[in-house]
């Protein structure tokens, strides 16, 4: 089950879930327009870089990518001195922008609940791993660094 329960997989499940009532659900709600447009492309392309920037550092320290595996060496370098979880925020952008692409108005919400989702089943256990596994270092970088922005 662990193979399976991945943030990308739970990003499609929740994209889906917007395409599905963009498309028979709107209820005549729009946000149609060119701003709309621009404003997703940013959102998903955003969300594309971060994780892209972020993959970029776990592979420079060669420690794994995967949620529930512990990790060899704590990231604190690159985006993650902005971010401790620049992957999860990226998801997050590439949701928002997809729902705004999909023009699925009503599924706005399912945001606050996938970011709720994110925070439950993946970053709250992978950031007590991270403390059992770099005790000071984690407690450090907890400290300067935020959690999402």
């Amino acid at each position: 089950m662990r193979r399976i329960d991945l943030p990308p997989l739970w990003l499609v499940g929740f994209a889906a879930l917007a395409w599905v009532q963009g498309r028979y659900l709107s209820f005549g709600l729009s946000l149609e327009g060119w701003f709309t447009d621009l404003l997703s492309g940013l959102l998903i392309g955003g969300g594309i870089l971060l994780a892209i920037l972020a993959i970029v550092e776990f592979r420079r320290h060669r420690t794994t990518v995967i949620p529930h595996e512990t990790p060899s060496a704590l990231v604190q370098s690159g985006i993650y001195k902005r971010s401790r979880n620049p992957i999860y925020l990226g998801d997050v952008l590439i949701l928002a922008g997809l729902i705004l692409r999909f023009d699925a108005v009503l599924s706005l919400v399912l945001v606050p609940v996938f970011v709720w989702v994110l925070e439950r089943r993946f970053i709250l256990p992978e950031e007590n791993r991270l403390r059992r596994t770099f005790r000071a270092d984690f407690a450090r970088y907890e400290r300067k660094t935020r959690r999402w922005i």
